[in-house]
């Protein structure tokens, strides 16, 4: 039963990403990440630029089926430097995509929205996005909390369809949903080719 709902999880999954435009920008086995070009619907306020509502943005999705299977008793340090190395690889990736794609020439910043972020400052997440480049802000969803109950339904069956371990100690009343970006030019300089902390 289960993996009959999993299967047909994943055949709606396919169906939300293909309407909501969303695309791998390679092939690569070990990429993380696919990308869907729209358009923000609030201003953000980044270092150096406000990035205005309605401005063009690439937003980032975890590309399901390629994340690291999570060991059955939650992540651990050795999945956590594993999945962080493969995540930096993908920015390098799509840094590299984008200073070459014409679909990406006008976006103005990078990033998405997440419930992989325990709530909290100074959590593990934070800390680690932060240390990637982004910059992290509470999410308010249009709908208010009856839209951030059903993303957040979405997130969960996710969750369970492709990584079931991710939620051994994760409930689907306490997911938080959190917005982490970066501008554009940031993005670039940081995992783009002249980028000298590349590996």
């Amino acid at each position: 039963m289960a993996l009959t709902m999993r299967t047909a999880f994943r055949t709606v999954d396919r169906g939300m990403r293909s309407a909501l435009g969303v695309f791998e920008f390679c092939d690569a086995p070990d990429c993380l990440l696919r990308v869907r070009v729209t358009s923000a619907t609030h201003a953000l306020s980044l270092p150096g630029r406000v990035v205005a509502k309605q401005a063009p943005l690439l937003e980032l999705h975890l590309w399901n089926e390629h994340i690291p299977p999570v060991p059955p008793d939650g992540p651990d340090l050795a999945w956590a430097v594993h999945t962080q190395r493969r995540l930096i690889a993908s920015c390098h990736v799509l840094a590299d995509k984008m200073s070459r794609d014409p679909r990406f020439a006008a976006v103005q910043a990078v990033g998405g929205i997440t419930v992989i972020l325990l709530p909290g400052k100074g959590t593990g997440g934070e800390k680690l996005f932060r240390r990637l480049g982004f910059w992290v802000f509470p999410y308010h969803s249009a709908l208010g909390r009856f839209g951030e109950f059903w993303e957040n339904l979405y997130s969960w069956w996710i969750m369970w369809t492709f990584n079931p371990s991710t939620l051994r100690h994760r409930q689907l009343i306490h997911l938080c949903r959190t917005e982490v970006w970066m501008l554009t030019d940031e993005f670039l300089r940081r995992y783009g080719a002249n980028d000298e902390r590349r590996q």
